[in-house]
């Protein structure tokens, strides 16, 4: 009761709503609280009027001096009411009142005050308001040193208004959506409503979006009449027609904050903010990002403010905001008003006063005494009508009490004469309309000036097909503005093919011709006889006319200089009160006109917006998919510890029972038994993440001599080679094996980091630079997975696990290449190690690995097989001195590497020309050295500088640096690290320092050999003899097909009537072949064996008992069937002995189905294509990406389904965003 009490005494309270009128349900009231005192309002009220309805006029402090602030406006240009909204994880700042729509339970506080916004103790600030004018910061902090400001930042920043951030996470989601459009309105005012109405009944495809919770703009808060009757009736019409129509979609509470390059524009939907919390599976916000081809920009126009002394005190607000207050929201803004006016629009809102009851005691206007019908029509109602004359002053502290009125005397732009005062509680005032020009500027429109207007308006200059209508474009007629809409949805009906207008085309609207006397423009007035206090300019800033005066002085005559000097129109204002404002006056002080001035730049966003918004549902497990391998499962069963490497989460490390990943101590006993194992018995590591290149043609072996630095053309079949890749600056790319398949087949392997870069570049050589090469080339790391058994034992691993298989050295000898089948999967087997031990990489299609690397493991357990991860594979290459990324970072050469020898002489390669610059074959540049400590114990880390004197000053030379580091090696019992020493090999031997500034390291190193590790490569050889001759084979069936997802049956998402509205299922068991370098012959060939020719581009055809084929890129098609027939043999015998490549890609794909009406706006929440039926129907294909997924999309059964094929590794995340997507409209898994 006590803080009641006091709060009605210090902020106000009083019963101003209206007996009668206005859009809001009486039958519906709504408790709120406000800085903890309960108020009452009802559905349809916005925070504002409702506090405006219970006499609540203190609403907040200002930024800088913490004046008492009210609201000014009715809309989201509103720089003073900024307040806390909600408790908890959904606290939410700097709200702007006039935008925040009540709901029950509303719980809002004023913030930038302590403790009371009533009795605020930083109003102090209002003393020294000397001190803080313009520059404040620059003057005082510039000079003072970095330690001044760090200490008095916090105190300024918590004096600032600012308001307070929630500490912990949102509860709520977001979510990003796209879509395409023939024609967008922004902004559902007269001329919008007209555009998008007229549009849509030629047959457009639109999308008509407001900011506010229903369309009509301005019309829902003015007494104007169309057609007759009121004209929210016409808005309210109109909209449930456009809504009623299947090519138009209407948004609602969604501002279009942003235009950007190539038709796109950016909009925030408010889909749960007016209320309480959102329902399960809704977004409380959804970013649109629209692109059109066509947007017209119907966003009106701003009222602008009148400067004068107290201009921002509670009580203070604009003309049109009050007209919105008592036509829409039935609140009177006070008893008795003064309207302040340059223009006639003051006029209507005395007249809408004294239609609702409230008393009007003057219109004050300084022009000349003749009025027109406006004022006339006043003054016959009996409110003087104080022509000539200017409000100098507003009477008041915490709220209104009156206005200093004075003659105007135009010529010498002063007031004349004694002050009269006028009492009143609030004032109205006007000093004229400035469309919103931030979209059009955004798009490159330029500002021009207009003198009728007393405005700018956009002028040329607007990038692609972009134009601003009716008060937007300066027309605030209503006649105006409703043609003006007609005439652009007419002209954009005939521009994209529909000017055929059917006979259902709305006319133009009627309404009553209006009369309006011209502007004079009133930028300031100056100071009574009483002064009066600030005049201000930009009320969020707190920047008053005096601080522009102060800005020219210190000779910030740029208005981008001023408006940085200054912080005028900067943050959510973005120049929508402020700006016409302080540019009349910076022209004054500089004696320019209003247009040599110049404007500053509008900058996206028009209103502010959530980071939570941009963000949408990249967050958590959805930020980044990340890969995993067909033996993930496995790996999280048996302890793996992942991390994320090159994109794929891979186990770094495997946890026996009761050891825990936050003990260090247990993982270096991981680590240690890994190691240990590939040295002394076996182990087995999953390397399936390292890229896979299937390379098919006649001239493919010479495609790798040009790619490669050492030759290919004599590699024999069965055989695998090393190779290094140049970047064209001749420093080193990547590097791999490849092995050669047959005559004309290779399989390439690269870095997991570089394999999409790899492929990337290989196509980009092959279709660019040397288009006459009958190569072809498809990544194939999906496709197989791969895992290598690495240690003494190995090959009696392998004997025992496929004792069908000659494992000799004479048949897999070392680099060789072989096939054969374990646990009844056709595997490749190949003879690479990456270890320095005894090792094979055995390469399983996907679907089928887990059962291979299940296989294996119960094969190995008589051995002692243990997995290994990316850490003990760390330290097995050290060991053995193999670069790796590292080495290979984008500065290094071949010879830095060692291998200066590989690069042939007898061929051209990539990268060969500029391989041999003085700078990349200088012999002191620093090579590949190995690196011990001399303590024996201290890791040096890696980015480590190598110098000779740790104690020299600096710039310190530095001799090199460290590339890779093993904190411990098991085989050495001692830290090892590679890296790059100048002037080697005669500083073999020496000892350096190892310095890291960074972490205050110096480490005494010595400079030895990289091979740390059996330098002969004896340990590559088999420890036992060669096995015996093979066993027989035996007939092992094939496994069960592994899912790429796990999936559970089941209704889940939204529940209701109607739901669950979309079916997604995981189509399993297909037989995927991708043919590339069709031919017409070979065209024909296929057309002949299937029925049906290869689909055009974006095409797909077949289906049921035939196989889908579909277009997968420029002469590229997937051919799909299910895996029990005999596809493989029917395409083969087609293509014949042809130049066409095929890949199986069965293993590589995942196909999801989603089945259901809204699979369309499921996929637009991932992908920016455009998903419409008119664009996108029956039997089509899109190669585009998914919530970050490659994919290709393949439309099925006339448009009632979706194929979505990914790559397998990617699908479990996809998967879970497709889930996640479909929430909102209920799913069912089948």
């Amino acid at each position: 009761m006590i803080i009641r009490i006091l709060n009605d005494v210090l902020c106000g309270r009083d019963d101003l709503r209206l007996p009668r009128g206005g859009e809001i349900d009486r039958l519906a009231p709504i408790p709120f609280r406000f800085n903890g005192v309960e108020y009452q309002g009802y559905r349809g009220d916005t925070l504002a009027s409702a506090l405006l309805a219970n006499g609540v006029r203190l609403v907040g402090r200002s930024f800088k001096y913490h004046r008492p602030r009210g609201v000014l406006t009715a809309g989201s240009e509103e720089p003073n009411a900024l307040v806390e909204l909600r408790r908890g994880a959904r606290r939410e700042p700097n709200s702007r009142a006039t935008t925040v729509e009540l709901f029950p339970g509303l719980e809002a506080n004023s913030q930038n005050c302590w403790p009371h916004v009533g009795v605020d103790l930083l109003s102090v600030n209002q003393i020294a308001g000397p001190l803080f004018a313009a520059g404040f910061y620059y003057k005082t902090f510039m000079g003072a040193g970095l330690s001044t400001w760090m200490f008095c930042e916090r105190w300024i920043r918590r004096a600032a208004g600012l308001g307070r951030a929630p500490t912990v996470a949102d509860p709520d989601r977001y979510e990003r959506a796209h879509r395409h459009c023939d024609l967008l309105v922004v902004g559902a005012g007269p001329a919008g409503l007209m555009a998008a109405a007229t549009a849509a009944a030629t047959g457009l495809k639109g999308i008509l979006l407001d900011e506010q919770d229903q369309v009509g703009g301005r019309l829902r808060g003015e007494r104007l009449t169309v057609d007759g009757g009121p004209a929210a009736d016409w808005a309210a019409a109109t909209a449930a027609d456009l809504v009623a129509r299947e090519n138009v979609t209407v948004l609602t509470r969604t501002t279009a904050f942003g235009v950007f390059d190539d038709q796109w524009v950016g909009a925030v939907e408010r889909v749960a903010d007016h209320l309480p919390e959102p329902a399960p599976f809704t977004p409380r916000q959804r970013y649109w990002k629209i692109k059109a081809r066509r947007i017209l920009v119907a966003t009106g126009a701003i009222e602008r403010p009148l400067v004068f002394a107290g201009n921002d005190r509670p009580g203070v607000m604009l003309a049109g905001a009050v007209r919105t207050y008592v036509n829409r929201f039935a609140v009177a803004p006070g008893r008795r008003a003064v309207v302040f006016t340059n223009n006639d629009d003051g006029y209507r809102t005395a007249l809408d006063h004294l239609a609702a009851g409230i008393e009007v005691n003057a219109v004050v206007d300084p022009r000349p005494a003749d009025g027109g019908a406006l004022a006339a029509e006043v003054a016959a109602a009996g409110v003087p009508v104080l022509r000539g004359h200017v409000v100098t002053a507003v009477e008041g502290g915490r709220a209104v009490v009156g206005a200093a009125v004075m003659k105007w005397d135009a010529k010498a732009g002063q007031p004349v004469g004694d002050p009269t005062v006028i009492t009143c509680d609030h004032l109205a005032m006007s000093g004229g309309w400035d469309p919103v020009l931030h979209l059009m500027s955004q798009n490159g429109a330029k500002a021009v000036w207009d003198d009728a207007l007393a405005a700018f308006r956009p002028g040329p200059g607007a990038r692609g097909d972009c134009q601003a209508i009716g008060a937007a474009q300066g027309d605030f007629d209503l006649a105006a503005c409703l043609a003006a809409g007609a005439a652009a949805g007419a002209a954009a009906a005939t521009d994209f093919g529909t000017a055929e207008a059917p006979p259902s085309v709305p006319p133009v609207p009627m309404v009553a011709p209006s009369e309006s006397q011209p502007i004079a423009p009133l930028w300031r007035v100056p100071p009574g006889p009483s002064g009066g206090g600030s005049a201000f300019i930009d009320p969020q800033h707190d920047v008053t006319a005096g601080d522009i005066a102060i800005a020219r002085r210190e000779n910030y005559i740029s208005v981008e200089h001023l408006k940085r000097y200054t912080t005028l129109g900067m943050a959510t204002d973005q120049g929508k009160l402020s700006n016409v404002n302080g540019l009349a006056l910076l022209a004054a002080e500089t004696e320019r006109t209003i247009p040599a001035t110049g404007t500053t730049t509008f900058r996206a966003p028009f209103t502010p917006v959530a980071f939570g918004a941009f963000v949408g549902r990249d967050v958590g497990a959805h930020e980044a998919p990340q890969r995993r391998s067909a033996m993930h499962g496995w790996h999280l069963a048996h302890g793996g510890v992942m991390v994320d490497s090159g994109g794929w989460a891979r186990p770094q490390y495997y946890l026996e029972a009761g050891e825990s990943a936050d003990d260090t101590s247990a993982m270096d006993r991981a680590i240690i038994r890994e190691v240990q194992a590939v040295r002394t018995a076996v182990g087995m590591v999953d390397v399936s993440t390292l890229g896979k290149i299937d390379i098919q043609g006649g001239d493919a072996a010479e495609f790798l001599n040009r790619v490669y630095i050492n030759g290919w053309s004599q590699l024999a079949v069965g055989k695998a080679r090393y190779g290094l890749m140049l970047r064209p600056d001749g420093l080193v790319a990547d590097d791999g094996t490849t092995s050669r398949l047959a005559e004309k087949h290779f399989l390439m392997t690269t870095t997991t980091a570089n394999a999409g870069k790899v492929m990337a570049e290989l196509e980009w050589y092959l279709q660019v630079v040397w288009p006459d090469l009958d190569v072809k080339v498809a990544s194939v790391t999906e496709q197989w997975a791969a895992m290598a058994l690495a240690g003494p034992h190995a090959r009696a691993v392998l004997r025992a696990a496929a004792p069908d298989l000659d494992f000799s050295d004479a048949a897999l000898p070392f680099m060789g290449v072989m096939t054969g089948a374990i646990a009844g999967v056709p595997v490749r087997v190949f003879r690479i190690s990456f270890s320095g031990e005894l090792s094979y990489e055995i390469n399983a299609p996907a679907d089928f690995a887990a059962a291979v690397w299940a296989h294996l493991m119960a094969a190995g357990a008589a051995h002692d097989i243990r997995p290994y991860g990316t850490e003990a594979m760390a330290i097995l290459r050290i060991e053995k001195g193999h670069p790796a990324g590292p080495e290979l970072n984008g500065q290094t050469t071949a010879d830095d590497l060692g291998m200066g020898r590989m690069m042939s002489g007898k061929k051209p390669f990539i990268g060969q020309a500029l391989a041999g610059r003085p700078g990349l074959s200088d012999p002191a540049r620093p090579k590949l050295v190995g690196l011990v400590p001399v303590d024996g114990r201290t890791r040096p880390l890696s980015g480590a500088h190598l110098v000779a004197n740790p104690a020299a000053p600096a710039p310190n030379p530095s001799l090199g640096w460290i590339s890779s580091s093993a904190y411990l090696s098991p085989t050495l019992g001692h830290p090892i690290a590679l890296g790059f020493l100048a002037a080697w090999p005669t500083r073999l031997g020496d000892t350096v320092w190892a310095v890291s500034p960074l972490h205050g390291q110096r480490v005494e190193v010595k400079v030895v050999d990289p091979v740390f590790l059996d330098p002969e490569g004896a340990r590559l050889k088999p420890a036992d003899s060669d096995p015996p001759t093979p066993a027989p084979a035996v007939d092992t069936p094939l496994p069960p097909r592994a899912p790429a997802v796990e999936i559970a049956a089941g209704d889940y998402g939204a529940r209701g009537p109607g739901r669950p509205m979309v079916r997604l299922s995981l189509r399993g068991n297909l037989r995927t072949l991708q043919v590339e370098g069709v031919d017409p012959a070979t065209a024909d060939a296929l057309a002949r064996q299937f029925g049906q020719a290869l689909p055009e581009t974006g095409q797909a055809v077949g289906g049921g008992d035939r196989p889908r084929m579909m277009w997968s890129g420029p002469d590229r098609w997937l051919i799909v069937a299910p895996d029990d027939g005999d596809l493989p043999a029917r395409v083969a015998a087609a293509l014949g002995a042809g130049s066409a490549a095929v890949v199986d890609l069965s293993h590589s794909r995942a196909v999801i189905r989603i089945r259901g009406a809204v699979w369309r706006e499921i996929l637009a929440k991932g992908t920016a294509v455009d998903l419409d039926p008119s664009v996108f129907g029956g039997e089509q294909t899109r190669l585009t990406a998914l919530f970050h997924v490659p994919v290709t999309l393949d439309v099925r059964d006339d448009g009632a389904a979706v194929d979505i094929f990914a790559a397998r590794s990617l699908a479990p995340d996809l998967w879970a965003a497709l889930t996640d997507a479909a929430g909102e409209f209920g799913y069912r898994i089948a």
